[in-house]
């Protein structure tokens, strides 16, 4: 018994061994079915309908079905067992006609809608049978096209031949598809397709085989038949459909008999919907005032839904000749009863029956549309020319000639197009907002134009005002250098005048210019040391006054009053002590003025080789400068006396140098942990990170970060620093940085941050380990430590949060391409740099999921030589500790034969 198989599309029929010959059928006047039908509107943005129904869907239009019959050519079996018997039918296709042999004396004529030769080719049989039902369905109305006959003479050949090797043999499905996807538009219409089969009265699926039991529904109101559970696939192109076609085939179910090698076990259903955009008839008013003149409405936007079925019967056979048995039996009892069912409905629609037999099986309610509904229906009935085979040839050809008695009634399904009106509106609104948009930027272009002309006149101003300034500068600059040229000459004119020796003593006697500079500045330091002792007696009486008045009793009216005057007097006193204050700020500031300009003259006097002349001057300028050093204090008294505050206002000094020197002066006091606290407290973290953020200078960026690595040490600090970006203020810096020294200071506070456990995180998201691996590029030893030391303290984190629970995963270092560099530094010549990535490397190994990229990344060699020649005991202890206790570390050194 042959077994049922899954048929490709492409395989050859007993029954069609060899393609249809091709005739010069091109020379041949085509003959349509089709009926006259008014044309209509079409939308302009698709391709354009052939003909179209302006009645509407109410009233139809009479069709009856046409019915084309083909005779396959004989096979080679066939050419051999009846080689003395004439073929059972005599064509005569020009009348139209069929003559069927009941002898040799003896035959019966039939006349069909077209006649079709062995020798007709796959085009012609496309445009006589189904071109009319396709130009009807780019209409608007259903189509039906559908293949009968006795199995092995040729349907599936002529409906769903696929032709991929010869295109010339290309079947209806095929050449359906291709002339739909020509006259459809892609902008407004649409295309859609569902390939099914009826398999023993069970609906399935073949672009989804798991999909095997899909139910029918009815519209009780319009009695139209639909499947909502099969699959619909949108179809754009040729090559789509083709491929849709080539997975239906291959689940469809064929089967070897002795009729067919491949014999249809099932009916094939493919239904197409086409949704096409068209415009309704203008509808006309008549006005008022002129009855002549007429006001035409706008035509409705309508589209129009239908659809083309395409099937492919089974055959219908005689069990006795097919030699079916077991479960093909089965499938061809299923097979004939529905094809019964079929014939029976067609004889009651040909006979005008009142009841028509359409729910004796689900190919007669599938089909309900097609015989006796509002569907053009083509058939074309397939024979074969063998005598042996009579018997089904006449019943095929009955079948044709009952089909051919019914009439349908055809009907365009029209609604209203919601969605291209829609479409439509939008498009305009887009086009108003779009000129909206337009008006709006020529009016900002207007007024940038007008904003650029002010400026330019402004700038015009600013650059004569400029020029106009700079001419007055270069006026003055001239006068003061006349000046000094003038006084220059008198010196050297006195000098020659009184003698090197004369000059000599009046500068000893304190009567030169460096003489009178060192009277100055005696006399600032006496006027500080009274406003200081100044200073020093208005506290002692602020405070005598505080005692005053905490001793004072509540006395009525007059305590009260005595109160007041007391209070008025604390307050003049504070008012003094601030302005005391501001005065010796300012004397130190002349101070230091004054000492500055006499260092200048004394490195004047010496360029002028005058040094051994002024030598003089050397006893009371070191004075003053031992004077000034004597009250010098240490970083922390500095601290008490001057005031943090003020120490972190010169931070936002306009002077470079000044700000330079209130940074160092903050880095050195961020040294001390006892003042990391206060620092942080009064602001400085905030102002040293505005201060990066702000500044270009290098010098500033170096010390600015070297202050941030001093307040990182401390871990409440570290999270503030994150809290106020930072990392990422550091990672920019790093990026930008080229100076040696900046890098060093800007990797040892990325480092200190490393450290802390809950950093680790945002570290890596703001950018902290790639600037920290990007600043190895410096290449200098102390820069390279401080990377080193970040990453050891990362990897220790993260080994401490893999052994906690709390990170899987493989290591952040390892994710951002770190371990090649630890790898290459691991035996570095410097031994800080050594130490740290020793170190690392064994935080890295003691994580499993790391163990195999560090094998590839060449780390296990190096874990080796830590446990064999590091210097220290602890570090060796680790990494032999860590090797022994990985199983993949130990299978690996297995392997190599590594002993540790």
């Amino acid at each position: 018994m042959a077994s049922n198989v899954y048929r490709n599309g492409t395989g050859s029929h007993k029954g069609a061994t060899r393609p249809l010959a091709a005739s010069n059928s091109s020379n041949v006047k085509s003959t349509s079915f089709k009926s006259r039908i008014p044309p209509s509107n079409h939308s302009p943005g698709s391709a354009p309908l052939r003909r179209s129904n302006s009645a509407g869907g109410s009233d139809g239009v009479p069709g009856r079905v046409r019915v084309a019959v083909r005779l396959r050519p004989r096979n080679a079996e066939e050419s051999v067992a009846d080689a003395d018997f004439a073929d059972c039918v005599e064509l005569q296709p020009e009348l139209k006609r069929l003559k069927l042999r009941k002898n040799n004396w003896d035959s019966e004529t039939y006349e069909f809608d077209e006649v079709l030769t062995e020798f007709a080719s796959q085009k012609r049989v496309y445009e006589v049978v189904a071109k009319p039902v396709v130009e009807s369905v780019l209409d608007g109305y259903n189509g039906t096209v559908m293949a009968y006959g006795q199995t092995g003479t040729g349907k599936t050949f002529t409906l769903g031949r696929l032709g991929e090797e010869d295109t010339s043999a290309r079947g209806i499905m095929v050449r359906s598809m291709e002339e739909i996807l020509a006259n459809v538009s892609p902008e407004t219409d649409s295309v859609s397709v569902s390939y099914l089969q009826l398999y023993m009265e069970s609906i399935q699926d073949l672009l989804d085989p798991a999909n095997d039991n899909i139910s029918i529904v009815e519209d009780p109101k319009t009695g139209d038949v639909s499947l909502p559970g099969a699959t619909h696939v949108e179809v754009r192109d040729e090559r789509d459909f083709m491929e849709l076609l080539r997975t239906g085939e291959a689940h469809r179910i064929a089967a070897n008999t002795k009729l067919n090698t491949e014999s249809s076990r099932s009916h094939a259903i493919l239904m197409v919907h086409v949704k096409r955009s068209v415009l309704g008839a203008e509808d006309v008013i008549p006005s008022e005032t002129d009855k002549s003149s007429h006001f035409a409405k706008p035509p409705k936007p309508l589209v129009r839904k239908s659809k083309l079925v395409l099937v492919d019967l089974a055959g219908s056979e005689r069990v006795h000749k097919s030699g079916s048995e077991g479960h093909m039996l089965e499938e061809a009892k299923s097979i004939n009863l529905s094809l019964s069912a079929l014939g029976k409905c067609i004889n009651a629609l040909a006979e005008n029956s009142a009841h028509v037999p359409v729910r004796d099986s689900k190919l007669t309610r599938l089909l309900r549309d097609s015989f006796g509904g509002t569907a053009r229906t083509s058939l074309i009935v397939t024979i074969g020319p063998s005598p042996r085979h009579r018997g089904e040839t006449t019943s095929t050809i009955l079948f044709g000639q009952r089909a051919m008695k019914v009439e349908n009634m055809l009907r365009i399904k029209e609604e209203f197009d919601y969605k291209s009106l829609s479409r439509k509106l939008e498009i305009h609104l887009d086009k108003l907002i779009a000129e909206n948009e337009r008006q709006q930027k020529v009016f900002d272009d207007e007024v940038e134009r007008i904003n650029l002309e002010a400026l330019n006149r402004v700038s015009e101003v600013e650059r004569n005002f400029a020029g106009a300034l700079e001419k007055e500068r270069l006026k003055c600059q001239m006068e003061y250098m006349e000046s000094v040229k003038k006084l220059e000459e008198k010196m050297i004119e006195n000098q020659q005048k009184h003698g090197c020796d004369g000059f000599m003593q009046d500068k000893c006697n304190g009567e030169g210019p460096g003489s009178s500079i060192v009277e100055d500045v005696a006399e600032v330091k006496k006027l500080l040391e009274k406003e200081i002792h100044m200073r020093k007696e208005a506290q002692e009486e602020v405070n005598k006054l505080k005692s005053q008045l905490g001793q004072c009793p509540d006395s009525g009216e007059g305590g009260g009053s005595e109160i007041l005057k007391l209070q008025k007097a604390l307050a003049d006193e504070v008012r003094q002590k601030k302005k005391l204050e501001e005065e010796m700020i300012i004397l130190r500031s002349q101070m230091l003025q004054l000492t500055f300009e006499a260092d200048q003259m004394r490195r004047c006097l010496g360029r002028n080789g005058s040094a051994n002349a002024y030598g003089g001057l050397d006893s009371p300028m070191s004075q003053v400068r031992g004077s000034l050093n004597g009250h010098k204090t240490p970083v922390a008294a500095l601290f008490e006396q001057v005031g943090l505050q003020k120490i972190l206002a010169l931070l936002e000094s306009e002077d470079a140098n000044v700000r330079i020197h209130a940074v160092k002066v903050v880095a050195n006091l961020a040294a001390e942990e006892a003042n990391q606290e206060r620092i942080v407290e009064a602001g400085g973290l905030t102002s040293l990170l505005v201060l990066l953020r702000s500044y270009e200078d290098e010098n500033i960026r170096r010390v600015v970060a070297g202050a941030i690595a001093n307040l990182a040490m401390n871990e409440t600090n570290q999270e503030l620093i994150m809290i106020q970006g930072g990392i990422n203020l550091l990672s920019v810096t790093a990026s930008r940085a080229e100076d040696p020294q900046t890098l060093h200071m800007v990797a040892g506070a990325i480092a200190n941050l490393c450290g802390n456990d809950k950093l680790q995180t945002k570290l890596r998201s703001e950018g902290g380990i790639k600037a920290l691996l990007g600043m190895a590029r410096c290449g200098q030893p102390d820069v390279l430590s401080q990377v080193a030391r970040g990453i050891a303290n990362f990897a220790k984190c993260e080994s401490r949060a893999s052994t906690n629970g709390i990170k899987s995963g493989r290591s952040v270092l390892i994710d951002d391409g770190a371990l090649p560099w630890i790898v290459q530094n691991a035996n570095n010549d410097s031994s800080p740099i050594r130490r740290h990535i020793e170190l690392a490397l064994c935080h890295l190994a003691q994580h499993e999921v790391n163990a195999k990229d560090m094998i590839s990344g060449g780390a296990l060699w190096e874990l080796v030589r830590i446990s064999r020649d590091c210097s220290r005991e602890d570090i060796r202890s680790l990494a032999r500790r860590t090797l022994n206790l990985s199983p993949i570390f130990r299978a690996e050194m297995r392997r190599l034969r590594i002993e540790v």
